[in-house]
Order: C-alpha cells, then structure tokens, then sequence
C-alpha cells in the first residue's frame, strides 16, 4: 500500500509539474473598453484597431475588448468609469465634460477651428493643457480623433436664426445647449446612442452633429435637411485609469503609445473620408444636404462670437493662452 501511495503520489506531482511547465508565466489581463458609438462607426472601428494592436503588441498579455453602442457604460457614464477603475480604458467626447473644465470644450468653441487643419493646429495648442486636467482626474490621454465637421439637422427649412425658435434641439455638451439657448430652440440631453430613438418619437426635432453621426443613425427616416455649416470638429479622446497605467511596465506603456500613435494618425484619414462617405450617404438616402444661406450663416456668426467670448472668460488665461497659440500658427 505505501509503495503504491508512493508511487500515485509521483505520478500525480509529475503531472502538475508538466502542466505548470506548459502554463504560460503571466496571467492574460482582459480590459473592457466601453464606446458610446455604434460598432460601425469610424471612430469604434479605429478603436477596435487600436485594441488588436495593443493585443498583438503584448502577445496577449492585455487583451483588450471593445463594447460598442453604449453596451457596457452609456456615453455619459465613460469617463467616470474610467476615472473609478470601474474599466481601465474608455472613449469618450470630452466636450461632454466642459462643466467639469472648460477646457474640456476647447473644440466644442463655434467657428474657431472649421476645418481639419484647423482642428489639428487647435489641438496642437491644447493638448499639453488638457493632459494636465486629466491628469488631475485620474485619467492618462492615449489618443485623439476628431469628428467631421458639424452641421445642423431639421426637419423643415431653416433660413436664419428665426427659424429655430421653439424647435427641440438634442443637446450632448454644454456648448450644444448654449447654442441652443441663443436661437431660442429648446435643449433635449440625448446620447448618441438614443439619437434614432428620440427623432422617430419626436423627442428631438433637430442637432447639431456630422454627417457621420446622422448616418449611423439613419436620420433621412426622421429629418430632412443637413446645412453644412461647419461649426466645430469635435473630437474622441480615448482615455486609461492612471493607477493602471502606472501598473504598467515600461515595455508595455511604449506599445500603448505606438498604437495610439498610430490610431490618432489613422483615425484622422479615416474623419477625412468619412466626411464625403457619410454627406454622400445622406443625399443619396434622400436628405437634402446643403450650404447655409447668408442670413443663416451670418447669424450663426453673431451666437458664435457671443459663445467664444463666454468661453475664453470661463477658462481665464490658460484658454486664452490656447486660443492665442493657436491664431499665431
């Protein structure tokens, strides 16, 4: 009986001992990245490559899944759940945030950067700032990548600033809801995610947002007129928990910086596309889309200078300082 104790014994410690040499000497970490935008959206797939380059680039070490369409934390709650440790990892419009900074609403300012070699000088001038706002919130910037430019839905003509009056606006940052209160629309808080929702049932009649937004959504079923009026390029700012990444090794930081390299730089091409795609897409599905008129464009002109000066007398210096870098370039 002990010879044979013994021997069961041997055998069981040699097996453990093989199937330890055959385990792996790290534990494969999974993070969860939630993402407010639908799956198909540029900006979620970008992120989606961004998380298969940081995959590859650790050889699985930190595998990171993407959850789209607000599956996992609606837009809103994002950036808290980041902060908290809830995820390491998030996407997050941080214009949303203004409130908390408003620094956070550098690209959400009305016609101060209009085009994409506006947007990325604007951010040029304002990412060593916002870097240190989020580092105070517990929170490391990864990359940056800025939507088309912004244009206003209806559902009617709309000829000047008159024509908006009483019109239930969707709302998403405090920039939106100023604009709103300006021309005397009524703000609704609307997430992208309940954008389709909240037009089919008439809780929103009109917004402000790019092609690429009311293509996703579908809006030629709701809403029939897009004005091109290019109002800002707000951006995605992808963000990781600042006790997780001080956790992280000095190896793994760099393919975390590499990838987001890479996905700010690519991201940017793929706004620049999704532009004609999405404008095209909303023509085509019969929206009409089209410029502004004079009277239109001249007193979006007038609420986007109200706004500014709003805006450079909430940030104080360090958002003049922005503003100023950034008209010298």
């Amino acid at each position: 009986m002990t010879d044979l104790l013994k021997t069961t014994t041997g055998i069981v410690t040699a097996a453990l001992l093989a199937a330890s040499a055959a385990t792996p000497a790290f534990a494969a970490e999974k993070w969860d990245m939630p993402l407010a935008y639908p799956a198909t959206n540029f900006h979620s797939e970008n992120a989606a490559a961004f998380a298969a380059c940081v995959t590859k680039g650790t050889s699985g070490e930190i595998e990171i899944v993407t959850h789209p369409g607000g599956s996992l934390f609606g837009g809103a709650d994002i950036k808290r759940a980041v902060q908290t440790g809830q995820v390491p990892i998030g996407e997050r419009l941080l214009s949303a945030h203004a409130n908390e900074d408003p620094l956070f609403g550098i690209d959400s300012i009305p016609f101060l950067a209009t085009s994409f070699d506006d947007s990325v000088n604007l951010w040029k001038a304002a990412q060593g700032a916002v870097e240190e706002a989020l580092d105070g919130q517990n929170l490391v910037l990864l990359y940056s990548v800025p939507w088309p430019p912004q244009g206003m839905y209806f559902n009617m003509e709309v000829n000047s600033v008159d024509d908006m009056k009483g019109v239930k606006f969707r709302a998403y940052n405090a920039a939106t809801a100023k604009l709103a209160e300006l021309t005397g629309m009524l703000p609704v808080q609307i997430e992208a995610a309940e954008v389709s929702q909240a037009f089919a049932t008439g809780v929103a009649q009109s917004m402000i947002s790019s092609g690429a937004t009311g293509y996703d959504s579908k809006l030629w079923e709701n809403v029939s007129h897009f004005y091109e009026v290019d109002a800002w390029l707000p951006r995605n700012s992808i963000m990781v928990n600042k006790d997780t990444w001080a956790g992280l090794d000095d190896a793994t930081k760099k393919v975390f910086t590499d990838c987001a390299a890479t996905a700010e730089a690519e991201g940017l091409q793929k706004a620049k596309d999704y532009t004609t795609f999405t404008l095209d897409g909303l023509k085509s599905n019969g929206m009409q889309v089209q410029k502004p008129s004079d009277k239109l464009k001249s007193d979006l002109a007038v609420v986007g200078e109200t706004m500014t000066e709003e805006w450079l007398k909430a940030a104080g210096d360090k958002g003049k300082a922005i503003v100023d870098a950034y008209k010298a370039m």
